[in-house]
């Protein structure tokens, strides 16, 4: 089972024992939670006051077996000039075990998860200015690369350029003008840029 799979499934489980409803209205609201405020746990702490401590546990406390090193992804990374650094909507920890499964620990200046961002998600501008704010990061002078088109709005308006990762490349873009770039192949993307 794949990351993101194991994940949405503890969030179900998660959101059914906290509210108590079955599994149906649990994957309603999941799914609900995350189109109205960016993510499950936003609607969580939002509507029901969830503590996000014990929800990031539970969420996250998952297999990372099916993940694989990726030397060539972590060569090209390497090369890229200046600062790397991540952003993401789960907590730190998971973003450094996924990093060490995928043999790119180590390649990151910095690591901002949910809490470095007072649990506040992409793709709220909030969350995109603590971490542009307290990583000295000059928007035009950056890149942001993401699987959600949404996520990309804030980071387009502040000046970056950005990056689109999507499987489905011939749609992740519709109707997105703050989309700059797509790719299905973030290793061939850089190598091409690097090229440049």
């Amino acid at each position: 089972m794949h990351l993101f799979d194991q994940i949405e499934a503890r969030m179900t489980r998660f959101v059914m024992e906290a509210l108590g409803v079955d599994r149906d209205r649990a994957d309603h609201l999941r799914r609900h939670y995350w189109q109205r405020h960016g993510t499950t746990l936003a609607g969580l702490m939002r509507e029901h006051d969830v503590d996000p401590h014990d929800y990031l546990h539970v969420v996250h406390d998952i297999d990372f077996s099916p993940l694989a090193p990726d030397p060539a992804l972590a060569e090209r990374i390497a090369a890229l000039p200046g600062r790397r650094i991540v952003h993401t909507n789960g907590p730190k920890g998971y973003a450094e075990r996924v990093l060490e499964a995928r043999g790119l620990a180590g390649l990151f200046d910095a690591i901002f998860g949910i809490e470095e961002t007072g649990f506040t998600p992409k793709p709220e501008a909030a969350a995109h200015d603590r971490v542009i704010a307290a990583a000295g990061i000059n928007p035009r002078h950056a890149t942001m690369f993401e699987d959600d088109p949404r996520n990309l709005a804030v980071p387009h308006v502040r000046g970056m350029r950005t990056v689109l990762v999507s499987p489905a490349k011939e749609t992740a873009a519709d109707g997105a003008p703050h989309v700059h770039h797509v790719t299905d192949d973030l290793t061939s993307f850089l190598r091409r840029l690097l090229e440049e």
